[in-house]
């Protein structure tokens, strides 16, 4: 679509540490070649994940995918069915390491600040972390987040978002605390931004493997406003 293209080059001039997914892929020679070729790599995928060493090995969802039903954990630890929610609206998708990260924290409360203009857009914003429902009340309380979080703390959503990778030595010991134990591989997820249309297509994402770059608020903004007038 070409207003993709438009806005992942705003996002490049911008943002020059961006990487985008799809240059990923290409590097990891798993660029799509036909529907036959985007069946097969999908069935794989959903038999096994394999399991990138580093960041910049993973194999994430293009712009123009559908993300895959998944539900995750809410801060209660009820099931929350992702795919319902995005149904009601236009959303915002982020995926953050924890409420541990330093660049996790100040990009949520980044996004509190934006969060009135993006409602007043029509968005919903939803942040998905490794994080037990426990910490996420945490962070909840201590920044006074009026979005949703929830938990991917198995990472099972990560995978199938292809942001998951290995950690790197020295998380092992956190990360068990933090996910309840529940992070059995010691993976964790490439911070990303997707924005979805109500049908669960990815109209826009940035993805950057060095973690402490965040896509900036104001630019956000700018990309929201421009897609939302083609949704």
């Amino acid at each position: 679509m070409k207003i993709n293209k438009i806005i992942m080059g705003i996002a490049i001039l911008l943002m020059p540490g961006i990487a985008s997914a799809q240059g990923m892929k290409t590097n990891g020679n798993k660029m799509k070649t036909g529907t036959a070729a985007m069946s097969l790599e999908k069935n794989m995928e959903e038999q096994e994940y394999r399991i990138p060493e580093n960041p910049e090995d993973i194999s994430p969802l293009l712009i123009g995918e559908s993300i895959p039903m998944v539900s995750l954990k809410d801060v209660n630890g009820k099931g929350f069915d992702l795919n319902r929610a995005i149904a009601s609206k236009p959303t915002i998708l982020i995926f953050y390491r924890g409420g541990w990260c330093p660049y996790c924290t100040r990009q949520l409360s980044g996004l509190q600040e934006l969060l009135p203009e993006l409602e007043t857009m029509g968005y919903q914003l939803i942040a998905v972390s490794t994080d037990s429902p426990d910490e996420l009340s945490k962070s909840l309380d201590k920044a006074h987040l009026g979005y949703t979080l929830l938990s991917d703390a198995d990472l099972n959503v990560s995978k199938k978002f292809g942001l998951a990778f290995k950690a790197p030595k020295g998380y092992s010991e956190m990360l068990v605390k933090t996910t309840g134990g529940l992070d059995q591989d010691l993976l964790l997820p490439v911070p990303s931004v997707f924005i979805l249309d109500k049908m669960g297509k990815i109209q826009y994402e940035y993805i950057n493997t060095d973690f402490k770059q965040r896509l900036n608020p104001e630019l956000l903004k700018v990309v929201a406003q421009t897609i939302y007038k083609v949704l």
